[in-house]
C-alpha cells in the first residue's frame, strides 16, 4: 500500500504544479511573453491566460506604464570649448512588448547611450550662453531623436527634462559677477531714475506753487487797490456832499502831517509846497474868530494905531514848520 499512495501523491502533486503552470494571471498594465521550446509564441495581456504547462514558459513580464529614468550628469563640451555636465531625465513608455524583449538586449541601457551622444551632438553645436537658456529647445531636439530611435523597439519617449546644468566653477564665478554687476547697474539706473522724478515734481510743485502764490499776490493787489480806489471815492464824494470849504480842508491837511512823520525809519521827510497855503487859510480862519470873540471897537483901534490900519488887512507872516 505504501509505494502506492507515494505514487498517489506524486501524482497530485505534479497536476498541482500543472495547473500552477496552466493558469497566469497577468496584472493591468502589464504584459508577458510567452515561448514555446524557446521560441516566441504570443504576449499575455492583463487578466486570467491559458498555457500549456512544462511546453509554454513565461520569458519576461513588462510593465507598460509610463516610466522616468534619470541618468547620471554627463559631461558635455560646449561650442566655445566649455565642459558642462547635465543631467538628464526620460519619460518613456513600453508600446510593444515583444518588440522591446527581442529588438534590443536592454533598451534602458540602449536609451541612456543614445541620449548622451544626441545630446554631445546638439550641446556641441551652441555656446554656453545658448546652452543655458536653450532648454525647451535642446529638449524638443532630443525627444525627436530619441523617439524616432526608441520606436523599433517598442518605446515611445514622451518627454525629455533636463535637470541641471553645471558648468565650471570658474565660469560659475564669472557670471555671479556678472549678474552682480548687472544688479547693481540696474539698481543705480533705478536710483538715479527715481531722483530724476523726484526733482522733476519737485521743480513742477515749487512752479505751480509760485504760480499760485503771484496769482493770489496779484488778485489780493487788485482787490487792495480796489479798495483804496472805493475809499477814494467815498471821501470824494463825502466831501462833495458837505460841500467843504478851503478852511476844512486846510485843518484837515494838517492832522495828516503827523501820520506822515510816524515811523522810526522816518528821519526826512518833505513839506509839500502847498502846506503854506493850508497854514495861510487856517491862519486866517483863526484871526476871524479872534474877532468875533473880541468885538468890533478894540479891532479898530488897532487898525487906527497902525498905519496900514485904514486899509483894513493886516500882515501875517507864514510860519516855517521845521
Amino acid at each position: 500500500m505504501e509505494p502506492v499512495i507515494i505514487v498517489l501523491v506524486i501524482l497530485v502533486v505534479l497536476v498541482f504544479i500543472a495547473l500552477i503552470k496552466t493558469i497566469q494571471v497577468i496584472p493591468q498594465a502589464s504584459a508577458a511573453i510567452v515561448e514555446r521550446f524557446g521560441r516566441y509564441t504570443r504576449t499575455l495581456n492583463a487578466g486570467l491566460n491559458i498555457v500549456v504547462p512544462f511546453i509554454d514558459t513565461i520569458r519576461n513580464r513588462i510593465d507598460l506604464r509610463e516610466q522616468v529614468v534619470p541618468f547620471p550628469p554627463q559631461p558635455v563640451i560646449t561650442q566655445d570649448n566649455l565642459v558642462v555636465n547635465i543631467d538628464t531625465v526620460i519619460y518613456y513608455q513600453v508600446t510593444d512588448a515583444r518588440a522591446a524583449t527581442y529588438e534590443v538586449a536592454s533598451y534602458i541601457q540602449a536609451i541612456e547611450q543614445l541620449t548622451v551622444t544626441t545630446l554631445r551632438n546638439i550641446i556641441g553645436g551652441m555656446d554656453l550662453e545658448r546652452t543655458l537658456t536653450s532648454r525647451e529647445e535642446i529638449n524638443a531636439a532630443l525627444r525627436g531623436v530619441l523617439d524616432e530611435a526608441t520606436g523599433k523597439w517598442g518605446i515611445r519617449v514622451n518627454r525629455v527634462e533636463l535637470k541641471a546644468i553645471e558648468p565650471p566653477t570658474s565660469i560659475q564665478d564669472s557670471m555671479e559677477k556678472q549678474m552682480r554687476a548687472d544688479r547693481d547697474k540696474r539698481a543705480a539706473i533705478l536710483t538715479a531714475e527715481g531722483t530724476r522724478q523726484a526733482a522733476i515734481l519737485t521743480a513742477e510743485g515749487e512752479k505751480q506753487s509760485q504760480i499760485l502764490r503771484a496769482e493770489g499776490e496779484a488778485k489780493a493787489a487788485a482787490l487792495r487797490a480796489e479798495g483804496e480806489a472805493q475809499a477814494v471815492r467815498t471821501v470824494f464824494e463825502a466831501i462833495h456832499a458837505g460841500d467843504a470849504d478851503q478852511k476844512l480842508l486846510s485843518y484837515q491837511y494838517l492832522q495828516m502831517l503827523p501820520k506822515i512823520a510816524e515811523g522810526d525809519a522816518n528821519k526826512l521827510w518833505i513839506v509839500p509846497s502847498e502846506i503854506g497855503d493850508a497854514l495861510k487859510g487856517l491862519s486866517g480862519a483863526m484871526g476871524n474868530f479872534g474877532n468875533f470873540g473880541g468885538g468890533g471897537n478894540s479891532g479898530n483901534s488897532g487898525n487906527s494905531g497902525n498905519g496900514n490900519g485904514s486899509n483894513g488887512n493886516e500882515r501875517r507872516e507864514k510860519p516855517s514848520i521845521d
